[in-house]
């Protein structure tokens, strides 16, 4: 009986050993996968894409029916333009940060767009949610307004352009290619 009781006595510790060993690798890969996921958050994106939904989306918004319909342009048009500006991520924030801080018609990268819907005005928020809204439209791909394509079609076929507005800034009234020396 002795016999029976101290095998079973061992058998018991063998299990719980093997099971307390299960435990301890499941508690450390939950541990890892929980570090991995903090690795790959969203969390910034998510909460650079809610800012910008919930404090640009009423003129930038790309789900407006037409051209006609929206107030400001949309963000896959501006993210285009600070690309074209600006080649590394550090500028393109920066530059984006310091227009909404203090929007200014000579400042702008957008010339047709002030032209169309005058200079935006100056948002009343904190530095550190407009870098996390720039930021966000600097890493993710934007949503584009059904009617862009069409539009941007536009500009490429030189029926609109921001070389007018600058031309027209500058007392110039010379085509698009010409030189005056006033910068145009």
């Amino acid at each position: 009986m002795n016999k029976k009781i101290v095998l079973l006595v061992s058998v018991v510790a063998l299990f719980m050993s093997c099971n307390q060993t299960k435990k301890e690798s499941l508690v450390a890969i939950t541990e890892a996968n929980k570090d991995l996921a903090l690795l790959t958050s969203h969390e910034p994106t998510e909460e650079g894409y809610t800012l910008m939904k919930n404090n640009c989306y009423a003129c930038h918004n790309p789900n407006t029916a037409s051209h006609d319909d929206i107030l400001a342009p949309p963000f896959k048009a501006v993210k285009m333009h600070y690309n074209r500006e600006y080649d590394n991520k550090k500028d393109f924030v920066d530059a984006m940060v310091n227009w909404v801080q203090n929007p200014e018609e000579d400042k702008a990268l957008m010339f047709g767009a002030v032209r169309r819907f005058k200079v935006m005005p100056k948002l009343p928020l904190p530095i550190e949610d407009l870098e996390k809204i720039a930021t966000y439209i600097h890493d993710n791909n934007i949503d584009e307004p059904e009617w862009m394509e069409g539009h941007m079609k536009g500009h490429k076929e030189g029926k609109m352009g921001n070389r007018k507005m600058k031309n027209e800034k500058n007392g110039c009234n010379h085509k698009d290619g010409e030189s005056c020396g006033n910068g145009c």
